[in-house]
């Protein structure tokens, strides 16, 4: 696959183009990746295209080796791996709580402190998730304005 940027003045609009012959699992992973940095993760749900705005997304969790995302109604899988989505989500407001999680910061309501050193987040769908011990600091200083 051969890759070329063109620079065009200012008053042209902007484009991304993708000519391939077939949209294989690479093209795929290319173009979920694009909209993810636009804000929307792309999959398929009954063979049918979904897009969905990071702003829906309440949390992501990886289970048997596969990716799912929730809104406040539905969860979908993603084709990507939680190592994948955490650094297409980088600097936004999206944090891992847990080995195989990630949680949308803005989607919390409230947080407590439970056993071990570990913490609880009720979410606005009031869901419940813990936060692994492992995994509080980095939610202190998300929580205080740092970045992680």
């Amino acid at each position: 696959m051969d890759l070329r940027v063109k620079r065009i003045p200012i008053e042209e609009p902007e484009v991304l183009e993708i000519r391939c012959h077939k949209i294989t699992d690479e093209v795929q992973e290319i173009i979920s990746f694009v909209k993810a940095r636009h804000g929307q993760l792309s999959t398929e749900q009954e063979g049918r295209k979904i897009e969905i705005p990071l702003v829906d997304i309440f949390y992501a969790e990886s289970v048997d080796n596969r990716l799912f995302v929730y809104t406040s109604k539905e969860s979908y899988e993603v084709r990507l791996k939680l190592y994948e989505l955490e650094e297409l989500l980088r600097g936004r407001t999206f944090l891992r709580v847990q080995k195989g999680m990630l949680i949308n910061l803005m989607k919390i309501k409230s947080i407590k402190p439970a056993l071990s050193g570990r913490y609880t987040a009720l979410l606005k769908n009031n869901e419940e998730i813990v936060i692994s011990r492992k995994y509080v600091p980095d939610l202190k200083k998300a929580l205080k304005g740092g970045e992680v």
